[in-house]
């Protein structure tokens, strides 16, 4: 048997015992030892990186299969891929292998945006509270029924949480039911990301009931310290948090409920929970009230969620008059399209490249992130990384701006082919083109680069969310130039850069001078639910007036996919 002792910090190691060949990732997983892998371990990624100092060279097999390659310099460190990375169990005298978890910079301090456009709404939370002062006891309500009792009068005491479940992302804002007031908002990276960067990695490693343990588990735990924090900072009672509006996608819906997401990733992609709902928050083992209840807002589909919902409501699509397209970049392309009141929407699956996973120096949007750069008519370039620290790597804003740039002066061409290489050194950034392993990268400071490959991502995930806006364009039988105005929501998307989209095709010229940023309307649409009790019927009639497009089944879609790649 082989022994393998596993170190995440120079102090403490955990010690596991393989007795069949294994490979670090699974070992890591078996041993209760965090080893980042957003692709789940499907070899896509090249994040689950550990440094393996010295071994007898018998004992590791390196494996096929993933997409990305170390560099020499990793190699000469005893870096490897967990995934790939394969230890042999040796029958005879004990071996043991020193694994050190190499801790990535982009877990802490991630850049979240927790503010978005908002509805105003008269204050009419379904919470209220009466005090019975013959008992000397106060009942709190939902509507009309009670939820429970408390002693002594807490009448004037009753507040409220909005969770935004985002793939990558948490933001939680703690809201006083009696004034309306936000009291304190947090955020914090999602830590499913961790183990399964998007939703179908997810809705596959949650098809087993360790995986769905494992998922449920930490997004529980991630919020309760959330609570802990917000109740902390506005100095009140977790228990007196009364309800919780989940507002997230579909698959984070199922996976916060405890509930598996399988139906979701197969044939008719049927979800369980169907939001529109209330919930017992003590099942779940949420840190407020007893008798706390969280309350689902409508999904529409198994791939446009309670998060487009909220979306919808906040920006008040209903009510705008001509053509709207509303669209939240991330993981999966989700968007809305409002003609005069009518609503149609769909969802595309982007991929995790806008959120730094698979492309080579990707990261998410922490500091030492590339999240601006501007090619000047000289050729030089400028560059902005979040708090203004050294270049560590590129987050999705950053990726955006340099493809864009890089299509703009014709150094990728419309196939997003490198074309510097070709033009006999008389391009102005031609001395950033190098070779390195015999593959063409872009280099932007130091180590950190743009490769083919990641071109390649860029075109997969920007052509998805082109050809989903371009078929529910279709099918309501309208034209790009037809669109009024485009709202981008979304954490990820209020970073981007009007130009940037359209410099590389994901959004057309067309809508040039057409474009806002709504922010975090997943939030903002929660918190017009949480503080009055007539907008969750508005919103659910909105969801049955919505027509879903399933791009699974559109005829058109992968033709129009094909001829949206290029830029």
């Amino acid at each position: 048997m082989t022994l393998l002792r596993f170190w995440q910090d120079t102090n403490q190691s955990t010690v596991f015992v393989a007795h069949d060949n294994i490979t670090v990732l699974a070992a890591a997983r078996a041993a209760g030892v965090l080893v980042e892998s957003p692709c789940n371990g499907a070899g896509t990624c090249g994040k689950c990186k550990v440094r393996i100092p010295s071994s007898p060279p018998e004992t590791i097999r390196v494996l096929p299969g993933c997409l990305h390659t170390l560099t020499p310099e990793e190699m000469s460190q005893g870096i490897v891929l967990g995934c790939t990375a394969e230890i042999q169990a040796q029958p005879a005298d004990n071996t043991v292998i020193d694994i050190f978890v190499l801790d990535r910079q982009d877990k802490h301090d991630v850049q979240i945006l927790s503010e978005g456009h908002h509805l105003a709404v008269t204050l009419d939370p379904v919470i209220t509270k009466e005090y019975a002062p013959v008992e000397d006891k106060t009942l709190v309500l939902s509507g009309d029924s009670p939820l429970g009792t408390e002693p002594g009068n807490t009448a004037k005491t009753a507040h409220g949480l909005v969770v935004d479940i985002g793939t990558t992302t948490l933001v939680a804002a703690l809201f006083d039911l009696i004034t309306g007031h936000e009291l304190a908002t947090v955020s914090a990276l999602n830590p499913q990301s961790l183990h399964a960067q998007d939703v179908l990695s997810r809705i596959k490693m949650a098809n087993s009931a360790a995986g769905l343990a494992t998922l449920h588990t930490e997004i529980v735990q991630a919020i309760n310290k959330m609570i802990n924090e917000l109740s902390h900072n506005a100095g009140i009672r977790p228990q007196s948090i009364y309800e919780v509006i989940f507002s997230g996608n579909t698959c984070m819906l199922h996976l916060a409920l405890n509930t598996n997401p399988a139906s979701l990733g197969k044939f008719p992609y049927m979800p369980v929970l169907w939001g529109g709902s209330y919930h017992a928050a003590a099942a779940i083992g949420l840190t407020v009230a007893p008798f706390a209840q969280i309350y689902l807002p409508p999904v529409m589909s198994a791939y446009v969620g309670a998060d487009i919902t909220a979306g919808i409501l906040a920006a008040d699509l209903a009510n705008l008059k001509g053509t709207t397209l509303f669209v939240d970049i991330g993981t999966n392309g989700e968007m809305a399209l409002a003609v005069d009141g009518r609503l149609s929407a769909t969802s595309t699956a982007a991929g995790p490249a806008f959120e730094g996973m698979n492309i080579a120096c990707g990261m998410r949007a922490a500091p030492g992130a590339i999240e601006k750069f501007k090619v000047a008519p000289t050729g030089d370039v400028a560059v902005k990384t979040i708090a203004d620290s050294p270049a560590v790597g590129i987050c999705g804003s950053g990726l955006l701006d340099i493809v864009g740039e890089l299509v703009r002066t014709k150094l990728i061409n419309k196939s997003g082919k490198f074309t510097g290489l070709e033009l006999n050194h008389t391009h102005p950034l031609q001395r950033r083109l190098k070779k390195e392993n015999s593959k063409t990268i872009f280099t932007i400071q130091q180590s950190v680069y743009v490769s083919q490959k990641d071109i390649r991502q860029v075109q997969l995930a920007k052509g998805a969310i082109r050809a989903g806006m371009e078929c529910l364009l279709a099918a309501n039988g309208l034209s790009t130039a037809q669109v009024d105005r485009v709202l981008i929501a979304g954490s990820f998307g209020f970073h981007l850069n009007a130009d940037s989209l359209i410099n590389i095709g994901m959004l057309p010229e067309a809508f040039t001078g057409k474009i806002d940023f709504l922010g975090n309307t997943a939030k903002t649409g929660g918190q017009a639910m949480l503080l009055n009790r007539r907008s969750r019927q508005t919103a659910a009639d909105l969801v049955k007036q919505v027509e879903v497009l399933e791009l699974a089944t559109y005829s058109d879609f992968d033709k129009t996919f094909v001829s949206c790649l290029n830029f």
